[in-house]
């Protein structure tokens, strides 16, 4: 039992579990600043015209159920703009990839070898294995 504690905590407290849990607390909050964006800007602005005060109001009755589209129609506002900001994020992070390995002084090609260098390298090889 013991052992199973010290592998947990070996596991927990490795970098990628960490940023993990960052990601996911950031992302919690992120989905918060969207979901308000879309409830109390976007969708009033969208819905003044249909003279509704909300899309939540858009409801289709078909007997006596009631279809509740406008929470829908607000979910997907929201999955597009949330895929919109990650897109434009891991675009963002690429790119700043990209150039910082640019910047890297590149390592110099090995030499070439002549075909006689080459040669001689194979029969240093051979020799080393005899001597063995």
């Amino acid at each position: 039992m013991k052992k199973f504690i010290e592998e947990f905590k070996q596991f927990a407290m490795r970098g990628n579990v960490l940023d993990m849990a960052v990601g996911v607390i950031v992302g919690g909050a992120f989905n918060s600043i969207v979901t308000s964006l879309v409830n109390d800007v976007i969708t009033p602005l969208i819905a003044i015209p249909m003279g509704k005060a909300t899309f939540t109001d858009i409801v289709w009755v078909i007997g006596e159920t009631q279809i509740t589209i406008g929470n829908f129609i607000q979910a997907i506002f929201s999955f597009l703009i949330t895929a919109f900001s990650v897109f434009v994020l891991v675009k963002t992070i690429n790119i700043l990839t990209k150039k910082r390995e640019a910047e890297k002084p590149q390592e110099p090609a090995a030499p070439k070898i002549s075909s006689t260098g080459q040669l001689l390298m194979e029969i240093l090889e051979e020799l080393k294995k005899k001597e063995a």
